[in-house]
């Protein structure tokens, strides 16, 4: 056998270092504003795998009480996950207690079920929203390791880059000289709600078809779709 033969028959003998990954990312976006007596959410429509497209009609919020939801991004299998975690614990609450969780005590809740997780995570972002006890509106946002932070707004997911920004300049005024964040009205919110999702659908290829935008009052939870770019 010739020793370029002999190469050949060699190759592929060392080893080799297979690669998984427990993740995926399937893209979507959510925003969400809180004002005196309500608080929005909403999110986009699109499920996405790299550059394929897996449904045109999932949304990414999900109640869990009649004045709290949650909003969930990043690896849907986890997204699935968890919900079905916090509905069983929800579940199991209101059997005990003959009452529903208040919104504060969720979002206490959903910290801990992450930071429980922390060793091996859930890859996914969330925002707990609702009324508090007083019925003012409330957002949570966390990390993949249950890091809470209570705010007026935030966004999470694919498009956070360029809509967080936005957010932050007409409804927090920063890096603006003397200016004064704005009352927040249900107009107000909608408005900046829906140009953001139909800016981002425009620049972002895992954001897209259609959003839902929720909106949480004492009466209850009224909902609406607006159509975004399906291609």
């Amino acid at each position: 056998m010739s020793a370029e033969m002999l190469a050949m028959s060699e190759y592929g003998r060392d080893p080799r270092k297979h690669h998984f990954s427990p993740y995926a990312d399937n893209g979507g976006t959510t925003i969400a504003i809180a004002g005196d007596d309500f608080v929005m959410v909403g999110s986009d429509t699109r499920l996405t795998n790299y550059s394929g497209i897996l449904s045109r009609n999932q949304t990414k919020v999900f109640p869990l009480t009649e004045k709290t939801m949650i909003a969930s991004t990043g690896c849907w299998a986890d997204v699935l996950s968890l919900y079905k975690d916090l509905q069983a614990k929800l579940t199991l609450y209101s059997q005990e207690h003959h009452d529903e969780m208040s919104t504060p005590a969720i979002a206490q809740l959903v910290s801990t079920v992450l930071y429980w997780r922390r060793f091996f995570p859930y890859y996914v972002s969330n925002m707990v929203i609702g009324l508090d006890e007083d019925g003012s509106g409330v957002v949570y946002h966390y990390d993949p390791v249950g890091h809470m932070e209570k705010l007026r707004f935030s966004s999470a997911g694919a498009s956070v880059a360029q809509i967080q920004p936005l957010l932050d300049n007409q409804l927090g005024a920063l890096n603006m000289k003397d200016a004064v964040p704005p009352k927040v009205t249900k107009a107000l919110a909608h408005q900046l709600m829906h140009d953001a999702f139909i800016s981002a659908a425009e620049r972002d290829v895992k954001t897209g078809d259609s959003c839902i935008i929720y909106t949480v009052t004492k009466d209850g939870v009224a909902e609406e779709q607006v159509k975004l770019r399906r291609d």
